[in-house]
């Protein structure tokens, strides 16, 4: 597959890791997304992907993209056999100035660009980024369009404060601290995330502390669990256990021998370190 990616002038910078274009044939008809602190957007350009965001909630079709809110469970997705798409990889927050509805109505619930955006929106905005001269221009252009779209979001500066600093922690800060030194009540800090992340505060630190102790993993060599899980700072082993089948659908085991899958059939394929073959 081809990826090319940049990171968006300010102040774009500010909500969203970067800009993608992502083109050819996927790994895997069907790649499971743990849950992690990012939120997406995908204009889809080729033929209709699927998502099931969850295992009780039925696989969805997606024509023209889709929009996700962070995550709190793993998401299954299904590809074309040849995939097109130009894309945003957004910070927890970073979606909230584009969404005319509170983050946590798609908590775990991927809608399509035209829910957000509108038909005749996405409709022109996908002619044009298929009338583009490269990837180049592509992201160029999709970055033009959300600079158009950037709006305000209520509390935003405190969430994204607020935010940064759990993810400079990896989780490892108390809800408490980061009230104190908002200088806002605990309620309040919850319904501001709730309304622009789509998750609580505690919430995102315990997906921080996953994701940051998932990717310190190197598949390639023994793993002591037990260490690993104090090392973090889980409870025990059967607390660790758990966040991982609430984040990955997977125990540690079991995550192990699909990642060491993935390196084995495809090593040094530009989407290993996060999605897993879910065939």
């Amino acid at each position: 597959m081809k990826y090319v990616s940049r990171v968006p002038r300010p102040p774009l910078d500010g909500l969203i890791d970067d800009l993608y274009y992502l083109e050819g044939a996927p790994p895997y008809a069907r790649l499971t997304l743990p849950a992690s602190p990012a939120a997406f957007l995908i204009v889809n350009l080729g033929a209709p992907f699927r998502i099931r965001a969850g295992t009780d909630i039925e696989t969805a079709e997606y024509a023209d993209g889709c929009v996700v809110t962070m995550p709190t469970r793993a998401f299954e997705f299904s590809y074309p056999s040849e995939s097109r798409s130009v894309g945003v990889h957004f910070k927890p927050w970073g979606p909230a100035p584009f969404l005319p509805m509170p983050a946590a109505e798609l908590c775990d619930r991927p809608v399509t660009v035209e829910q957000v955006w509108g038909r005749p929106a996405i409709a022109e905005l996908r002619d044009r980024l298929n009338a583009a001269d490269g990837p180049h221009e592509m992201m160029t252009l999709l970055e033009q369009e959300l600079l158009r779209r950037l709006g305000d979001a209520a509390g935003l500066g405190l969430v994204r404060h607020t935010s940064s600093v759990i993810a400079a922690t990896n989780g490892a800060v108390t809800i408490d601290d980061l009230r104190v030194s908002a200088g806002v009540s605990s309620t309040h800090l919850a319904q501001r995330f709730k309304e622009l992340i789509g998750v609580t505060p505690k919430r995102l630190a315990r997906t921080y502390r996953f994701t940051a102790t998932v990717l310190s993993i190197n598949p390639a060599e023994a793993i002591d669990w037990a260490d690993l899980a104090s090392s973090a700072g889980y409870f025990d082993q059967a607390h660790f256990g758990h966040e991982f089948r609430a984040f990955t659908g997977l125990t540690p085991t079991r995550y192990v021998e699909v990642r060491r899958r993935f390196l084995r059939e495809h090593p040094g394929h530009v989407l290993d370190g996060w999605p897993l073959p879910a065939d």
